[in-house]
């Protein structure tokens, strides 16, 4: 029974060792593991943040060139009011009328062509309007409908450049 014994305790000491032995080595395996699944990790972040980058220059890109001609256009208003002015002035040739209609036509037009367009002025919305002054509403006028408008407002695609400026229904 002794050899018996014995021989436990040594199968138990070799076990022992043996697991001794291979802890180490998977201990070291799997903090291979781990540092390369924390490099496929840093390295996927990376990645997503390069590709957040690169979306977010190309939605700013495509915004400056959708919005390009805002300047330019703010620039050109005040002259096509001018126009729109000039040709309200009595005592004018037809020929100088045409001419400036002429000049007001392609400017027109070009801005058409930047997608730029005139504000709607049927119905009052301070959005996209600006109220300088209000006439008391009747039957035939009904409250919030434009009366006249002073000055055209314009917008580019949906952005605002200028509101319409209005004499309000109240």
């Amino acid at each position: 029974m002794s050899e018996e014994i014995k021989n436990e305790e040594v199968q138990e000491e070799v076990e022992a060792v043996e697991e001794t032995a291979e802890t180490p080595e998977k201990t070291e395996l799997d903090l291979a593991n781990e540092r390369a699944e924390e490099f496929e990790n840093k390295y996927l972040r990376a990645h997503a943040e390069m590709q957040n980058i690169q979306r977010r220059a190309n939605e700013e890109r495509q915004t400056l060139q959708r919005y390009r001609s805002q300047d330019l256009a703010k620039a050109i208003l005040p002259s096509l009011d001018n126009l729109t002015r000039a040709l309200a002035v009595d005592g004018l040739s037809d020929d100088v009328k045409k001419g400036i209609e002429m000049v007001q036509e392609s400017l027109l037009q070009a801005l058409k062509d930047e997608g730029i367009e005139d504000i709607e002025t049927e119905q009052f919305n301070p959005n996209f309007h600006m109220a300088v002054q209000t006439l008391p509403a009747d039957d035939e006028h009904p409250a919030d409908s434009i009366a006249e408008v002073l000055q055209k407002g314009y917008k580019l695609h949906e952005r605002l450049l200028r509101p319409a400026m209005v004499v309000v229904y109240n």
